[in-house]
């Protein structure tokens, strides 16, 4: 078992200020694998104080300076991406072939996102009568998630690197090798002392600290919904910005005269890929009425051909989902869904045949879901897919848009069709024949899925101060 009980602060590795060891559980073994420390308040002032130190001059350094540095940030990530994905295949279950490919790979294309967005910003918009000036916003505490570990984590230093902010990062206690990792990375790329600071930590603990420090002027956090308001109501006695995207319910609305073999393959892998723990997965797959059999059949051929195993394993296969608490949640999801009626197309809550033991969950289709179930309200975050029926678009639209979320939606269909549907579903993103977000997009949601967004230009701009600069000389 590894240990990683120091955090990085201040450029250096330090051990915590009382803080206590806690031992991370791989999901295919149930057996410890690392043991990081759980960090304090004490930890986070010293991390906060660097980072105060360290942003009178970063925040002083031009865009090429920037650039150069998230340059070599890239290539320090490449030369990592095997260890990287090790540990996430060890630590959250993505397989390794998968983890090396689109997990790291994710967090890249956030550099390199926005990189692209930085080489042609705007510091200073001329409006005429006043100018309007984009300067860094200070020290911003960022607290990541486990399911897209390295993708989140790159999503808000890049831009906040980019802006010219100080950070300090508490990622995931279920998954937080890659964090450590991450952290080498910056400090072989030249990352000056105090600019980033990684304390490894829980949310009452080190995220909490976190949200009400009095030092932190900015707080990015993506995570559940129920924990999104918990920090945004920490945050609020010191007025700092609170940056969120949280949960998601996501429809997937199957148009009337869809080609399903041209189709629905692109979208219904949605709630396949990383074991279904995306916030975007669209789990709700929307079908005209007299098409619920021709769909049953059609998704439970995918979800039943989709092989689960061992992370460490190369291949295309489903991994575990992350820990015993997600696991016998969706499993209390699935069982619900057949005691409310819904008809078990394949999957279930069983172990798969072919493990005994592991949070492996079977991909999982149901037919004959109604908006009032429990599978049809509450976030899934594994393998399963509930086909819903419509009679018209009208209804389609009323019930895609019948949840407390809005994260995202997809369209299945003829392109020009779902173009014209495209805006009338409640969603900070609709991808048409497509469940992903697009590179360089705005990430983000309507509802109680979050405030803000991230990615590329729009990304860089949220973890930026805006000033209007007004009497200028003619």
């Amino acid at each position: 078992m590894r240990e990683r009980l120091q955090h990085y602060i201040d450029g250096k590795w330090v051990d915590s200020e009382g803080g206590k060891r806690h031992e991370v559980i791989n999901p295919a073994t149930e057996e410890p694998v690392c043991a990081i420390t759980l960090g304090t308040q004490a930890d986070v002032d010293k991390a906060v104080a660097a980072a105060q130190r360290a942003f009178k001059s970063f925040s002083k350094t031009t865009r090429e300076e920037r650039l150069a540095l998230m340059d070599r940030i890239v290539a320090e990530m490449k030369k990592r991406a095997p260890e990287l994905a090790v540990a996430m295949a060890e630590e959250m279950g993505a397989p390794v072939s998968f983890g090396g490919t689109a997990q790291v790979g994710a967090g890249i294309g956030g550099f390199l996102g926005t990189m692209a967005a930085l080489k042609n910003f705007n510091f200073m918009e001329d409006n005429g009568a006043y100018k309007v000036a984009y300067e860094p916003i200070g020290v911003v505490g960022m607290i990541t998630p486990w399911n897209w570990p390295l993708n989140q984590i790159a999503l808000k230093v890049a831009p906040a690197l980019a802006a010219g902010n100080t950070m300090i990062l508490k990622p995931s206690e279920e998954c937080p090798t890659n964090a450590a990792i991450f952290a080498e990375i910056l400090d072989a790329a030249g990352v000056p002392p105090g600019v980033f600071n990684l304390i490894q930590g829980d949310g009452p603990g080190v995220g909490t600290a976190i949200s009400s420090h009095p030092g932190i002027d900015m707080v990015s956090f993506t995570g559940s919904t129920r924990a999104g308001i918990l920090v945004a109501k920490a945050a609020a006695d010191t007025v700092k910005r609170v940056h969120q995207e949280l949960g998601g319910k996501s429809p997937n609305v199957v148009l009337p005269d869809a080609d399903f073999a041209k189709y629905l393959p692109a979208t219904a892998s949605g709630p396949l890929v990383n074991s279904g723990q995306s916030c975007i997965s669209p789990t709700r797959i929307l079908v005209p009425k007299e098409r619920e059999a021709e769909a049953a059949a059609f998704v439970s051929a995918m979800y039943s051909a989709t092989p689960v195993g061992d992370p460490l394993t190369e291949g295309q296969h489903l991994g575990p989902v992350v820990n015993k608490a997600q696991f016998d949640k969706i499993r209390g999801l699935i069982q619900s869904a057949i005691d409310e009626g819904a008809k078990l197309e394949t999957g279930g809550p069983d172990l798969p045949s072919n493990v005994n033991r592991g949070y492996y969950i079977k991909p999982t289709v149901f037919s004959g879901v109604t908006p009032d179930m429990r599978i049809a309200q509450e976030e899934i975050f594994g393998p399963v897919a509930t086909i819903m029926t419509y009679d018209d678009l009208e209804q389609a639209i009323e019930i895609a848009n019948d949840t407390a979320y809005g994260l995202s939606a997809c369209i299945t269909g003829d392109p020009a069709k779902a173009a014209e549907l495209a805006p009338a579903l409640r969603a900070g993103m609709v991808a048409i024949n497509n469940w992903g977000p697009t590179p360089g997009a705005p990430f983000g949601g309507y509802k109680q899925s979050g405030n803000g967004r991230e990615g590329g230009l729009y990304g860089l701009k949220d973890f930026m101060e805006m000033k209007a600069i007004s009497g200028l000389p003619a």
